[in-house]
């Protein structure tokens, strides 16, 4: 009679599976607050990151030898890199550098930038055609779209580049209203917080 060990060819692919997503996918969101200069966020999420491979991941798979368990391992690698790529985008922190190139800067964006807030420099440059402008300025990533958007309504035929800056003077940026958004700091924080709060009273 044939038996089938449900534990190690569905059970234990499927944990494995769970793991390796939940690993990388604070793995590649640890990355962002490394390459934006956050540092208590990076070590926070750098911490997890090795619970979950020790206790979890280093566990599970040395109970591992078959080739379902080996597929999910990968497929969790694969299906972690994805969902930390579309948190890391939801989450939108850091900054970033708007370069706008044109022959000429319509006066309709300066006034956008002075309506908004934006601060910016103008600079003179020369191109394979001659003359040309350059204008500089920064902004936060969750409000890249809508910079975006509105520039490519005013000045559609000016050409831009954006990249990603580690830190940023807050004298450069807009004033923000306070709104409530996502703000994964303040969450683990105050989960940190209430944990403490709960053990010293026990």
């Amino acid at each position: 009679m044939i038996t089938f060990d449900f534990i190690s060819y569905i059970l234990l692919p499927a944990l494995i599976f769970l793991a390796r997503v939940a690993d990388v996918t604070v793995a590649t969101v640890k990355l962002m607050f490394v390459v934006n200069n956050a540092r208590r966020m990076a070590a926070i999420l750098g911490f997890i990151e090795a619970f979950i491979t020790i206790v979890a991941l280093s566990r599970i798979v040395k109970d591992a030898s078959n080739l379902p368990a080996f597929f999910m391992y990968a497929g969790g690698f694969a299906t972690g890199t994805y969902v930390g790529m579309w948190l890391e985008e939801k989450m939108a922190y850091g900054s970033v550098l708007v370069r706008i190139i044109s022959k000429h800067i319509p006066h309709h964006l300066l006034d956008y930038l002075a309506e908004h807030q934006y601060r910016y420099s103008l600079v003179e440059a020369n191109d394979h055609s001659g003359n040309t402008k350059v204008l500089f300025t920064v902004c936060k990533r969750s409000k890249l779209g809508t910079f975006l958007t509105a520039l490519e309504h005013i000045a559609p035929e000016v050409l831009y580049t954006v990249e990603g800056v580690k830190q940023v003077s807050h004298d450069l940026l807009p004033k923000q209203n306070k709104t409530k958004s996502f703000n994964l700091e303040k969450i683990i924080s105050s989960w940190g917080r209430r944990t403490y709060a709960a053990f010293y009273h026990w």
